[in-house]
């Protein structure tokens, strides 16, 4: 028996280009991979293996096959690229990605200050090996961008091939497009949107409230980042208006979000 409720706003259906959820697995067992996929499939896109975790992840390899054999895109997370710009491996890291059947790459800069040009550059040179997702903002919180630096580094990185730019929020969602507290940089958001379209940018947020924030600004297909595997239903639930937070969103409105 299928549910018949009304006004509900209609969500992309994958393979999808926008209304991305992108998971972070920071460790997740393989047995662990499975029931995710097992419960979640359906509303995931993309798996972040997080940070460096793939170096000592143990049976790595059936992991990936496993998220792949379920159709999501995998990559491993910016700090890795980072490690291994940092130590000159640029050609070890592209050979570590295809070695492993990796075909998404995200290049940062959260740790290590790369000259923007030169980041560019490594967009560029990625695209011709995958998909490239590039993030933009600092992990050091004492760090402060400009908003019109945002916008100038994201067009940049989009001109150069990176396919999303991904709004840098860390996994507790504190830095970058939030303050310490957890709370969005409003301003900042907004004027992004003003001159970076939304279908271009995964909003890192790992937070419920952050998550509501994207929802209701941008609505159900906003493209949505370091969801912890285990919230990925509730955001579901939450983008198509059958949670609290978002219970009247979309009643008596059009259903096309």
């Amino acid at each position: 028996m299928k549910f018949n409720l009304t006004q509900l706003p209609e969500r992309n259906q994958q393979p999808r280009t926008a209304g991305l959820t992108m998971v972070m697995d920071k460790g997740l067992s393989l047995e662990e991979a499975k029931n995710f996929m097992d419960v979640s499939q359906p509303h995931v896109d993309i798996v972040k293996l997080g940070f460096g975790t793939a170096v000592v992840t143990p049976r790595l390899e059936e992991k990936i096959a496993l998220y792949k054999s379920h159709g999501m895109a995998v990559y491993f997370g910016g700090t890795l690229f980072e490690a291994y710009l940092v130590r000159n491996q640029i050609q070890d890291y592209i050979d570590t990605c295809k070695s492993f059947g990796i075909d998404y790459m995200e290049v940062s800069d959260g740790s290590i200050e790369i000259p923007h040009a030169e980041k560019c550059g490594y967009i560029e040179k990625l695209t011709k090996h995958g998909t490239v997702l590039s993030e933009v903002g600092s992990k050091d919180a004492t760090h402060i961008i400009p908003p019109y630096k945002w916008i100038e580094l994201m067009r940049a990185e989009l001109e150069a091939g990176s396919s999303y730019v991904i709004a840098e929020a860390r996994e507790a969602g504190n830095v970058g497009i939030y303050r310490g507290s957890g709370e969005v940089r409003e301003g900042l958001v907004q004027e992004i949107l003003t001159q970076i379209p939304a279908e271009k940018i995964v909003w890192e947020a790992p937070q419920k409230a952050q998550q509501l924030y994207f929802l209701e600004l941008i609505g159900c297909n906003v493209n949505l980042g370091n969801i912890p595997p285990n919230e990925v239903i509730a955001l579901e639930a939450m983008r198509i208006g059958l949670r609290g937070d978002t219970f009247d969103l979309y009643l008596n409105k059009k259903t096309s979000a």
